[in-house]
């Protein structure tokens, strides 16, 4: 069923995927400890019931259909995979160093997300 919707259909599903992943793990401060995948989950619904074009380009009976919601979950899957996979850039790497320089903190991330959140975090504390 997934691999029958347009493919940007497919791409803004893909999209929503990881813009509300990043921001609910930027609302948790990337806390492995805080993290909950049913607060995820909620967090997704939301974002995709208030932001999401695509859910009204996909008919309901897709929608009700548990073979579609396997399909979403293993999408889920090779997103967030993918997110807590990809290595910071060095420019992400060089800008953090230099920022927690300034600072004094020592903040640590494992992924480009994470990288790009606490580059973020950083700027704010300097301005």
């Amino acid at each position: 069923m997934y691999k029958q919707l347009s493919s940007g259909v497919k791409i803004s599903i893909t999209r929503s995927i990881s813009t509300s992943f990043e921001a609910y793990l930027a609302s948790i401060s990337w806390d492995e400890d805080k993290f909950s995948m049913e607060d995820y989950m909620v967090s997704w619904q939301k974002y995709f019931k208030e932001n999401a074009a695509w859910i009204d380009k996909i008919p309901t009976e897709v929608l009700l259909s548990a073979e579609f919601h396997e399909e979403i979950a293993k999408k889920m899957d090779e997103v967030i995979n993918k997110i807590l996979t990809e290595a910071p850039t060095e420019k992400q790497k060089k800008e953090i160093d230099k920022l927690q320089k300034q600072l004094g903190t020592d903040y640590q991330f494992d992924c480009k997300a994470e990288a790009a959140y606490v580059e973020q975090l950083l700027k704010d504390k300097l301005k």
